[in-house]
């Protein structure tokens, strides 16, 4: 489960890193080129609703066949497209069918553990989605220009080859079951893990995009921006370490308040300074505040729908991309005289952001325990 979440971040991040080079092998502006990226996300995005019905309705392991399948044909088609319109129809196709990669592995995690087992194999799988992403970041464009962009392509071909083999070896319950009831996916508490996960995709995701900007308007290379800008990954690895090692402790309320304050302080940070140090040390704080903050919400959108869970899942991933791409469409206008009073708006929406999730989250847990007492009583 783990390589696959590593395999679905490596493919989502490698194609930035290429993108000049791409413009001059196929001849095309690098307006045109963005739009590689553009399309990938977008399908990425618009199929998570999608692929969590159908791995309700058909299992998780049928459902995951197929995207693995589709994105080995995706990246087949990206590696030999003949030209650049091939290649972005290929890369909207494998954006499609990656999509459901990553939502697939909480799924399962959701299905098959519980408690603090089930948040610290999310922090885990974390990891090695953290290590995708940097992997994908640093050596994505390196590897383009010693062999080809193409390579790096075939690299996701090879991987989702690999895993479809493995799976042959693999059983799993069908997910679903007799109580399986999509329409629960889409209930007051869904609903509202949804509008926070919009919420929290705008802020961590969203407004991270403008820390490697920043440091290029502070006169770093654009070299060492992505270099430093990576240091986001390093923040989860470290963050799951310690993830692992602190939800059994203070449970998933107080994961969410611990991983808000340190998304508070890394932009408390970045608005009061945009040289190297602070934005560096922001980059590693959010990143920690991922492992913290974003595994947490993720363990709380596996429990909100049990009969539903990859329907709740997916919608919940859509949601974080979707508030990821409003926030950023929103600022993005407002960064042409500095990045400071963005990132202090953002400390101000990470204080509501943090009162919202808490206090919610303990409701959610004393409503749950009082209907659990409720059930046994009538027992």
């Amino acid at each position: 489960m783990r390589a696959t979440g590593f395999l679905s971040f490596y493919d989502r991040f490698a194609t930035a890193p290429m993108l000049v080079l791409i413009v001059k092998d196929e001849g095309v502006s690098l307006y045109r080129a963005v739009q590689l990226v553009t399309v990938y996300v977008l399908l990425y995005a618009l199929g998570q609703p999608i692929w969590g019905v159908l791995s309700d309705r058909l299992g998780r392991l049928r459902a995951l066949r197929l995207a693995l399948a589709g994105t080995l044909l995706g990246s087949v088609a990206s590696a030999g497209a003949p030209g650049f319109n091939e290649l972005l129809m290929a890369r909207a196709v494998t954006g499609f069918f990656v999509g459901s990669l990553f939502p697939s592995m909480l799924t399962m995690v959701g299905d098959t553990f519980a408690g603090p087992a089930r948040a610290r194999e999310i922090s885990g799988l974390q990891t090695y989605t953290a290590l995708g992403t940097t992997v994908a970041t640093l050596a994505a464009g390196a590897l383009a220009v010693w062999a080809d962009w193409r390579v790096v392509f075939a690299v996701t071909a090879v991987g989702a080859a690999v895993f479809l083999v493995l799976l042959r070896r693999v059983r799993f319950p069908a997910g679903g079951g007799p109580h399986h009831d999509v329409r629960s996916a889409f209930t007051a508490w869904p609903l509202w893990t949804y509008g926070l996960g919009m919420l929290e995709g705008a802020i961590l995701l969203g407004i991270l995009t403008y820390i490697v900007p920043a440091l290029e308007r502070d006169g770093v290379s654009t070299e060492l921006a992505g270099v430093l800008g990576a240091t986001y990954g390093a923040g989860i690895i470290g963050g799951a370490w310690m993830a692992r090692r602190t939800v059994a402790r203070v449970g998933r309320t107080v994961m969410i308040a611990l991983g808000s304050t340190t998304l508070f302080v890394a932009f408390l940070l970045a608005s009061l300074s945009q040289g190297v140090v602070a934005l560096t040390f922001t980059a590693v704080l959010i990143g920690t505040s991922n492992a913290f903050l974003h595994s947490s919400l993720q363990g709380w959108a596996t429990d909100v729908a049990p009969a539903a869970r990859a329907t709740a899942v997916s919608v919940f991933v859509c949601s974080v991309f979707l508030g990821s791409s409003a926030a950023t469409g929103l600022t993005a206008g407002l960064t042409r005289h500095g990045y400071g009073p963005v990132f202090a708006a953002t400390c101000v929406a990470t204080v509501v952001l943090g009162v919202l999730a808490v206090g919610s989250h303990a409701l959610w847990c004393r409503r749950r325990t009082e209907l659990m007492g409720e059930s046994g009583a009538q027992v």
